[in-house]
């Protein structure tokens, strides 16, 4: 992809796990130059800056956005910092790639959409799940009829004992938004609404508990981002959503249970003419995708092979294409994640409220992240 007949020029704003995807894929790709990088570790930031050949690297974000030459940049960093670093990177006219979840709050991503609009830039945020293989080969025997219309499903993200880091930024409250709710189950919302073709939901009623974290269970004390906080937020979620037209959407998402060991997550499917299952285990690159069909004597249960997919790096193509397509820009302004962080707030709403939360609907939503 050029622009003005050069490559597209962009930054990376976080040294870590997400940030490398992100770095990896834009190095992949011909016509896109990684020029830049941020992130406060000294170390890391030398070492990839090596990497991959980046001849600028900057300890402080603001320091990459104001040097400008830039055209677009990924912003992967905690979650507290994603709404004052992506308004700023918008402001100085550059197209915004954000990690997930969109903000702490629907408040902040509110700004973030906005100020998407105002720059008439693109602003999009890596739901990276979607583009799974197991994932879109599900979507696409949905789209074929297979399963007929879906009505119902329970989609799930689990784990035993995967708090991220114990007295890190992800148990603050403040700093994370919540807990696995906003950090697992954002993308377990992600990946079920999409499979029911983007119904919108008109009420949640959502119950979570702190059961095991409080007591210094399921995760271990990490020096890595550490804040030194308590431990603020849920360790486990569970979310009955109603869609309109009828159907219907049971979420559930832990840090930190009693269960089986390991981390699963994956949705199952109740359709008008067939079903279908989905199980990942441990980060599998290809999960168990099961569809179900028949009736009586004629019941059919098929074995669905999936190729892996390439998740970021197809989010990452996805961007660029957009970015690349000027006259497509108002339609990627971020309102799809917004859209979820407004499910997500209503969720925790309902949770401390002990009541069923509806939700209005006056912002318009474009999927715009991760669609073909």
């Amino acid at each position: 992809m050029t622009t003005n007949s050069r490559p597209l020029r962009v930054g990376v704003v976080g040294l870590g796990w997400a940030g490398q995807q992100h770095m990896e894929a834009y190095d992949a790709l011909e016509d896109v130059e990684l020029v830049a990088i941020a992130g406060m570790e000294d170390g890391p930031r030398a070492e990839l800056a090596e990497k991959f050949g980046v001849p600028h690297a900057y300890s402080d974000w603001k320091d990459l956005v104001a040097a400008g030459g830039l055209d677009a940049v990924s912003v992967a960093v905690p979650t507290f910092l994603h709404a004052p670093i992506t308004i700023g990177a918008l402001e100085a006219g550059l197209h915004v790639l954000c990690e997930k979840p969109i903000a702490r709050t629907a408040e902040e991503a509110e700004g973030m959409v906005a100020a998407a609009r105002s720059a008439g830039r693109v602003l999009e945020i890596a739901f990276n799940h979607r583009r799974r293989g197991d994932v879109e080969a599900l979507k696409a025997a949905i789209d074929e009829g297979t399963i007929g219309r879906p009505y119902h499903a329970r989609a799930t993200w689990l784990r035993r004992s995967g708090i991220p880091a114990l007295g890190s930024w992800f148990t603050n409250r403040e700093m994370a938004g919540g807990g696995p709710l906003i950090d697992l189950g954002v993308h377990v919302l992600d990946y079920a609404l999409h499979l029911f073709g983007e119904p919108r939901v008109l009420a949640v009623s959502a119950v979570t508990h702190s059961e095991l974290g409080p007591r210094g269970l399921g995760g271990a004390v990490s020096d890595k981002q550490q804040v030194g906080s308590a431990y603020e937020v849920e360790d486990l979620a569970s979310v009955l959503l109603r869609l309109e037209g009828g159907g219907s959407l049971v979420l559930e998402t832990s840090w930190a249970a009693f269960r089986s060991s390991g981390d699963e997550f994956g949705i199952t499917l109740y359709g008008t003419d067939g079903g279908a299952d989905l199980r990942v285990v441990d980060y599998a690159p290809v999960g168990e995708l099961t569809l179900f069909t028949g009736q009586a004597e004629t019941e059919t249960d098929i074995r669905v092979e999936a190729d892996p997919g390439r998740g970021h790096a197809a989010v990452i193509d996805t961007f660029v294409e957009h970015v690349a397509d000027e006259s497509s820009w108002s339609t990627h302004d971020g309102s799809l994640a917004l859209g979820r962080a407004r499910i997500i707030d209503a969720c925790y709403e309902s949770a401390a409220a002990g009541a069923e939360v509806r939700l209005d609907h006056d912002l318009h939503i474009t999927d715009g992240e991760g669609s073909r």
